[in-house]
């Protein structure tokens, strides 16, 4: 007689024999996820070679290598969740990896800056498959305080990539150009996709499966938008994204140019990616003591607050304060940030619990849809300074505060 593992209630699971085992899930699902932001914050280091290789003028041009992928990602996600509940899980990543595959190729081989950005889009597209349906995955197999803490494993893991992959991409640059780099996100993307083909068996049952349909998306859309609290958070989440979309596009410029830090950046971008995952991590415990209303509406008063505070500085300095003083500003700013990552997408699903896949895609879709241009926006507007940044903080977080009171009002 086989010996049955002994777990908590809600970590038990119908364990098929080909099934990875719990540790095994969590890495996995956690790799794939992880792919996302791999490819975007690997490229940040790459970006002045891109520019000079394929003749990019502008420099602010070189970041619509960082704010076209999140255009796909926008896409995607609004396509692959719905899919997924169609033709089950599996298919949907296999799209989404082939695309992924495709749009790394073109970057790849890409002779034109035009053509890098083609592929980037796809890779969004793309990488939007395993941020959707791996979510999808992880209902299927658990459920509960199981499923609760699975997704503590991941977003833990997840939050140390913006730690490190900056400084990745930093290393290949010092051996190779940054078409190395995309070859990693392949190897990475191939091994993964093995990994899954052999050890994950379809999660989603035949009588589980729904129709796929534009017009369930469309009347779906109609309901979020229709509902005040889910499109309130909806849309301050896209605000705050876009805020940090501006930081992501302009870091390069700021560190590596500005400050003149060159191989240092990605030290110093993995030091305030720290603070968002700490924040990440202690949310936790501050939603149980304070609430997510409390901590979304104070997290937005204090990124208001101190992005004054700091603009009044910088108009002291002509746009370039002290690193240290920069730097004390975009940690506090990015711990609150983190804060509201969580929150804010958790307060606009409140009302949709009837249509929790699907709602969860159109929510994820609409904000980065709303981020991807007030990012591009900010980044475009960089002119040396650290200006443009700090006004776009304050504004987008003080348009997020009144979305969200709005939000409240009954």
């Amino acid at each position: 007689m086989e010996k049955t593992e002994h777990k908590p209630p809600e970590l038990i699971i119908t364990k098929q024999k080909s099934e990875p085992s719990y540790i095994e899930f969590v890495i996995l699902m956690s790799l794939m996820m992880s792919l996302t932001a791999l490819s975007i914050d690997a490229m940040l280091p790459a970006l002045p070679q891109i520019g000079r290789d394929l003749n990019v003028v502008n420099p602010n041009s070189r970041q619509l290598v960082i704010s076209t992928i999140f255009l796909g990602l926008a896409l995607g996600q609004l396509f692959f969740g719905p899919l997924s509940d169609n033709t089950g899980r599996k298919p949907a990543i296999y799209a989404g990896y082939a695309i992924f595959l495709a749009g790394t190729v073109l970057s790849i081989f890409s002779n034109s800056f035009q053509v890098m950005l083609i592929g980037r889009f796809l890779q969004g597209i793309g990488v939007s498959a395993p941020r959707a349906v791996n979510m999808a995955i992880v209902r299927d197999r658990f459920k509960g305080r199981g499923m609760a803490r699975v997704m503590s494993f991941i977003i833990t893991t997840i939050i140390l990539i913006p730690i490190v992959a900056p400084s990745l991409g930093q290393a290949i640059l010092l051996y190779s150009g940054w078409r190395s780099i995309f070859i990693s996100f392949i190897l990475l993307a191939l091994i993964t996709l093995v990994w899954f083909v052999l050890r994950m068996p379809e999660t989603l049952s035949q009588e589980n499966r729904a129709p796929f349909s534009l017009g369930r998306i469309v009347v779906a859309t109609r309901e979020i938008l229709k509902t005040r609290i889910a499109l309130g958070y909806t849309v301050s989440a896209g605000l705050i994204t876009g805020a940090f979309l501006g930081y992501l596009n302009s870091s390069q410029q700021i560190f590596q140019e500005q400050y003149a830090l060159g191989e240092l950046f990605p030290i110093l971008f993995g030091v305030i990616a720290i603070s968002v995952g700490i924040a990440t991590l202690f949310n936790t415990r501050l939603v149980i003591r304070f609430g997510m209303r409390f901590l979304v509406t104070r997290s937005l008063i204090v990124i208001f607050g101190l992005s004054l505070v700091a603009l009044t500085i910088a108009l002291l300095t002509s746009g370039q304060p002290q690193l240290w003083i920069f730097m004390t500003y975009l940690m506090l700013t990015f711990f609150c940030v983190g804060i509201l990552f969580g929150n804010q997408n958790s307060l606009a699903m409140e009302p949709l619990g009837h249509m929790a896949g699907i709602g969860a895609a159109i929510v994820g879709s609409l904000s980065t849809l709303i981020s991807m241009p007030l990012g591009t926006i900010i980044g475009q507007s960089y002119n040396g300074t650290i200006l443009p940044l700090i006004v776009g903080m304050a504004v987008l977080a003080g348009l997020a505060y009144l979305v969200v009171r709005w939000a409240e009002v009954e």
